[in-house]
C-alpha cells in the first residue's frame, strides 16, 4: 500500500476548546460532510480532521487504503495540533474508523459519536457500494448522482424535489465527485470491525438516521447492540443528515458532548 504522507494529508483545524476529531464518509471530505453544522462544532471545540486519500485536497493513494491507516493519520493530525485526548465523531465509512482509533488509541479518547454508521457491510451494503463503484468507473457520472439521490435522500426529501430539482441537484454532484471514491467504497466492502466492539469503554452515541436507504437502520442498531456503553439516538433523515436536518444533527452530537 502506498498512501501519501501526513504532510499530504489535508487538514482542517477549526475552533477551540476540548479536542474533537472527525472521520468522513466514503466519497465525501470533511467540509462535504461536516460543514453544515462546522460553525455549531467549533464554537465548543478544537474540530481536526483530516481528508481521505483521493478526497478533498489529499492526493490519491496509488494502493488500497488501510482502515488503520487512516485511524492513525488522523491521530497524527491530533498530535500535529497539540490535541492530548479528544472525542471522535465518525460519519459512515467514518464510523468504522473512528471505532478502530478508539481500539487502537483508547488512552486518547473521550467519548465516541457514530452517525449513520456500520461494523462491517452486509450483503446489502456490499451490492450498493458494488453499483456505486461501478458507475463512478464507468461513466457517466450523471447516471451515479441520479442513483445517489436515489440511495441517500430519505423518501419525504427525495419526494419533496420536483424532478427539475432532482437533475440539477444531479447535475452539481456529478462534478464534484472526490477522485478516491473508488479506493474509498472498496475500503467499505472490506471493512469489519465487529471485534473492536466489545471493547469500547468510552460514552458512546450511535445516531441512526432511521430513514435511510443506504446505510440499513438495522445495521446501524446492530452495531449499536454490541458496544457495551452505547446509547441510541434516532434521527427521521436519510443518509445525509446534514443535508436533510443539519440542526436536529448538530444538537444530538453537542447534548451528547456536554454530557460527557
Amino acid at each position: 500500500m502506498t498512501t501519501p504522507s501526513l504532510a499530504a494529508f489535508a487538514r482542517t483545524r477549526r475552533g477551540t476548546g476540548p479536542g474533537l476529531l472527525l472521520a468522513h464518509g466514503a466519497g465525501g471530505g470533511i467540509e462535504a460532510n461536516y460543514g453544515p453544522i462546522m460553525e455549531g462544532l467549533t464554537a465548543r471545540h478544537t474540530v481536526v480532521g483530516v481528508d481521505y486519500p483521493g478526497a478533498g485536497a489529499t492526493p490519491k493513494a496509488q494502493g488500497p487504503l488501510d482502515i488503520d491507516e487512516l485511524a492513525d493519520q488522523l491521530v497524527a493530525a491530533a498530535d500535529a495540533e497539540g490535541l492530548g485526548t479528544f472525542a471522535v465523531s465518525g460519519y459512515s465509512l467514518g464510523g468504522a474508523v473512528a471505532i478502530r482509533l478508539a481500539t487502537r488509541h483508547p488512552e486518547r479518547v473521550s467519548s465516541l459519536v457514530l452517525s449513520a454508521a456500520f461494523s462491517h457491510a452486509d450483503t446489502r451494503t456490499v451490492l450498493v457500494s458494488s453499483i456505486w463503484q461501478h458507475l463512478f468507473e464507468t461513466g457517466p457520472h450523471a447516471v451515479l448522482a441520479e442513483y445517489l439521490n436515489l440511495m441517500t435522500l430519505s423518501e419525504p426529501a427525495l419526494n419533496s424535489l420536483t424532478p427539475a430539482q432532482v437533475d440539477a441537484s444531479a447535475e452539481q454532484l456529478a462534478t464534484a465527485l472526490p477522485s478516491g471514491t473508488g479506493d474509498q467504497l472498496d475500503l467499505v466492502r472490506r471493512i469489519d470491525v465487529r471485534r473492536d466492539l466489545a471493547g469500547i469503554e468510552v460514552p458512546t452515541l450511535v445516531v441512526v438516521t432511521t430513514a435511510d436507504p443506504l446505510i440499513s437502520p438495522a445495521l446501524q442498531r446492530e452495531l449499536a447492540a454490541t458496544i457495551p456503553t452505547a446509547e441510541t439516538a434516532e434521527l427521521p433523515t436519510g443518509h445525509l443528515p446534514f443535508i436533510e436536518d443539519p440542526q436536529g444533527w448538530l444538537k444530538l452530537i453537542s447534548d451528547f458532548l456536554a454530557r460527557t
